[in-house]
């Protein structure tokens, strides 16, 4: 019988075993005995808290979601006018706790069940989504009518970013990933200062 008090130490532990043996395998081939051992915990313990295996990753994935939302905002809290307000939600996907190589396969592998699993995809919507609105309402002042359209190449390419960097053997350089789309952001700036917002 688990003692009580001691769920939420144990369901965080699963969590964070859960995304460092995704990030070791590298892919979503790992199994609840695994998640179990590396949490200190029986994989009987770990059914009784999540159930199966899907439904770990994916209490990992809300938990992966919950901080990188908190860092958003936040620095979105700190952040004075519409470019400071961009380059925070640019600069917290790429801080070490959301761009470590672990949480990068966790993201890779989380893109691919949202292909096949209704819970994957409707989480991974609402992040998109808040991405997306979080995007445009700080770019309208500063790129006009396009904020849309920029807010889906920054999106895109920050989910990029986390792609090449789950296929590369290097260790993950969050700097380095910011200043590409902050260079990227700049320039769509430009553009706009050349054009009438309308």
């Amino acid at each position: 019988m688990p003692k009580l008090g001691m769920e939420p130490i144990r369901r965080e532990a699963l969590v964070k075993a859960t995304i460092a043996e995704i990030g070791q395998a590298g892919s979503l081939d790992v199994t609840v005995a695994q998640i179990a051992r590396r949490a200190g915990m029986s994989s009987a313990l770990a059914h009784h808290y999540f159930g199966g295996k899907d439904q770990i990753f994916l209490a990992a994935m809300r938990h992966t979601l919950s901080l990188y939302g908190a860092e958003v905002r936040g620095a979105l809290a700190m952040a004075h006018g519409p470019k400071a307000r961009v380059e925070a939600i640019i600069r917290a996907g790429f801080t070490h706790s959301n761009f470590r190589r672990e949480v990068v396969a966790a993201w890779l592998n989380f893109y691919v069940l949202a292909q096949s699993d209704d819970q994957a995809r409707r989480l991974l919507a609402v992040y998109q989504r808040r991405l997306h609105s979080n995007l445009v309402f700080n770019l309208r002042p500063l790129v006009g009518v396009r904020s849309a359209e920029v807010a889906l190449r920054i999106a895109g390419l920050i989910d990029g970013l986390y792609l090449r960097e789950a296929l590369s053997k290097e260790v993950p350089s969050g700097d380095e990933a910011t200043r590409q789309v902050l260079t990227a952001l700049s320039h769509e700036i430009t553009q706009a200062d050349r054009e009438p917002l309308e």
